[in-house]
């Protein structure tokens, strides 16, 4: 079971270095226009498999991914000072029209998992440009939201995060949506699990709670530059579910044809993932204010991607 990951910088590495703790897949071929980089960071990674799992690592370049079960795509670039964000969602776009017909060329059965943001844009982008059917096109999406999400409730809560329910769904970015009316702690609606914890769940905790997720990202990149280990693991935990055909429903970043109105949009719902990528399309049960705010955001998604010509 091989595993591409195109990108090897904070991200790319981050992904490689959960896949060898946890031992998925049988082998990683890392590639990067950078070749210094990918190899620094092979040579690194191979150092810990004595202590992990003894996967084989290598870099190398777009022809190495034959046979790659899936490829990671984690390639792109910074914004540039006073550069705007269409401005750098064109030069993404220009760097996926590079390597997404590179990376189908030589790995035409793979399962392509996007991570490189503004995260629904850049899954939308690889899904036209790649040409492959939408179930194997899938970004990370809210994954890495919505486990932002149950690991604050699981503190306010005082319960292992495993066993909170909960999701964030739309926009991978400030427009996306808490599905509160859903969430539950083992089996329990979250209210009433509360009460039980004698914990107050008023709205000024739920809107700090809100606030904790929606603006988590930049309070990270703020301190030390950018988010890596969160979305390593996310990536590694998408790539089990591949390679093991787990069926796991994920709040991950798929195409849909129609959300409110809002027609030929990639973002985040609950969606079935297994080795033919995301299969099954699942519209969630939301309130009516959370079903308007995920038509909001699918609505900046597409405005986007208008603006993008796609």
């Amino acid at each position: 079971m091989k595993i591409g990951i195109v990108g090897a910088g904070a991200v790319g590495g981050a992904a490689a270095f959960a896949l060898i703790n946890q031992g998925i897949g049988s082998e990683i071929v890392l590639v990067d226009r950078n070749a210094a980089l990918a190899e620094a960071q092979h040579l690194d990674l191979l150092h810990a498999t004595p202590y992990c799992h003894p996967l084989q690592v290598r870099c190398g370049g777009f022809e190495d991914l034959a046979g790659c079960a899936l490829v990671i795509l984690a390639a792109g670039v910074s914004q540039a000072p006073g550069e705007t964000r269409l401005q750098l969602l064109e030069r993404n776009a220009a760097v996926f029209r590079a390597i997404v017909p590179a990376v189908v060329r030589h790995a035409p059965d793979a399962v392509l998992l996007v991570a490189t943001n503004p995260l629904d844009v850049m899954t939308h982008v690889a899904l036209r440009i790649s040409g492959l059917p939408p179930a194997r096109v899938i970004g990370t999406g809210t994954l890495l939201d919505s486990a932002r999400f149950r690991a604050l409730l699981a503190g306010r809560l005082g319960v292992a995060t495993a066993s909170v329910h909960a999701q964030v769904l739309g926009e991978h970015g400030d427009s996306e949506v808490l599905v509160w009316s859903g969430a539950q702690v083992a089996g329990m609606p979250l209210q009433r699990f509360a009460a039980l914890q004698g914990v107050r769940l008023d709205g000024a905790t739920m809107a700090d709670i809100d606030t904790g997720v929606r603006r988590a990202a930049y309070r990270i990149i703020d301190g030390k530059g950018a988010t890596c280990y969160g979305i390593g693991a996310a990536l590694a935990m998408l790539a089990r579910c591949v390679l093991f055909d787990e069926k796991r429903v994920l709040t991950v970043s798929t195409h849909w044809g129609d959300i409110d109105g809002v027609p030929d949009v990639t973002l985040s719902m609950p969606v079935q993932v297994g080795a033919q990528g995301a299969t099954f399309h699942i519209p969630p049960a939301l309130s009516d204010t959370e079903q308007q705010a995920l038509a909001d955001s699918a609505r900046v998604i597409r405005a986007t991607l208008a603006a993008l010509d796609y």
